[in-house]
């Protein structure tokens, strides 16, 4: 789980964000550290067009998937090893990010390398396992099962950020594992291997986000961002000079659109926090599930079934139950 590209440049000068008061929060809330009357760099409130960014950040984010599937099956020519299509998606969203650190300047404080380097680990192990899974599942059961990453940081944050958890967090952890064992199909006699990889990249992002916790009061997002595709692009290469092959021009470009749909998703979903409570923007991500739906039709014939669309509903429920209930606390102080 970021207009034009080079506005995040701008957001890690200007603007410092943070990770919710808590990664329990539904999905990774990212919210104004300052209220915009002490940031004299905050953007007005503007819902409409916070809605608009999301939406657009919503169909990047399920291109990226959409491309990943096509490199991981004949679609563009002989399939490239899922090591090979994580490698393209970190050295084109690095080449972006380091493109506006050259154009833009600005200042980047010392890293914390471990947080970093860990973070940037279960990022890469999540994003090559998801990658991975597009190839062998629906991509709107691939998408639906990623929902899980903020309810995986839910249960991590308990035992290494000590936070504690009532029964509406519980209950919407339970619905929400429900509706990823809808989705490995078990009635079919044996697991959905794609779904499996899925589930486990979900975990190794849900991880990813007790670092981001970690890092968000420490470091700027557009350093947080550069810093992480650049070990991320370190990991991937190492990887990939094992199976790589030869990428083709098409391939080419879809490794090269992945990387700048990567980029795009991210500057506009970090431009909408800016623009709007994280507990409006949040359940606008939730239509990358339907882009992904119809990516998939449009381009592979591939329609959702009852059980696709049983196990995202669950899924989706308890992530809107989460946003909701924290939510309400913020609309009982509003006058």
């Amino acid at each position: 789980m970021e207009t034009p590209f080079f506005q995040i440049a701008q957001i890690g000068c200007n603007m410092s964000v943070s990770v919710g008061k808590s990664v329990t929060k539904g999905i990774l809330l990212v919210t104004p550290s300052s209220a915009p009357h002490n940031n004299p760099m905050s953007t007005a409130s503007n819902p409409a067009l916070a809605a608009a960014l999301t939406l657009a950040a919503s169909a990047f984010a399920a291109g990226t998937t959409l491309l990943a599937k096509a490199l991981g099956t004949d679609a563009l020519g002989p399939a490239l090893h899922p090591l090979q299509v994580s490698h393209g998606r970190f050295l084109f969203a690095f080449l972006i990010f380091a493109s506006a650190a050259v154009l833009l300047r600005p200042r980047f404080t010392r890293p914390n390398w471990r947080l970093h380097i860990g973070r940037s680990s279960l990022g890469w192990s999540g994003v090559t396992l998801m990658f991975a899974a597009a190839a062998f599942i629906p991509l709107s059961d691939a998408t639906a099962i990623s929902f899980l990453n903020p309810v995986v940081g839910m249960l991590l944050a308990i035992p290494f950020l000590g936070e504690r958890i009532g029964p509406w967090r519980w209950g919407s952890t339970a619905l929400a594992f429900a509706g990823a064992m809808v989705l490995t199909r078990p009635g079919s006699g044996a697991l959905e291997f794609g779904a499996l990889l899925a589930l486990l990249a979900a975990c190794a992002l849900g991880g990813e986000l007790i670092f981001i916790k970690l890092l968000s009061g420490r470091e700027k997002p557009f350093q947080i961002l550069l810093v992480n595709n650049a070990i991320g692009l370190t990991i991937a290469t190492v990887a990939a000079s094992f199976v790589w092959q030869t990428p083709n021009a098409a391939q080419w470009a879809a490794l090269a659109g992945i990387g700048a749909l990567m980029a795009s998703a991210q500057t506009c979903f970090v431009n909408a926090m800016r623009m709007a409570d994280a507990s409006f923007v949040s359940p606008f991500f939730y239509t990358s599930l339907a882009f992904a739906a119809l990516y998939d039709a449009l381009v592979f014939s591939v329609l959702p079934d009852a059980v696709s669309y049983a196990g995202a509903g669950l899924i989706i429920a308890a992530a809107a139950i989460l946003v909701w209930r924290e939510a309400r606390p913020r609309m009982r102080q509003l006058p």
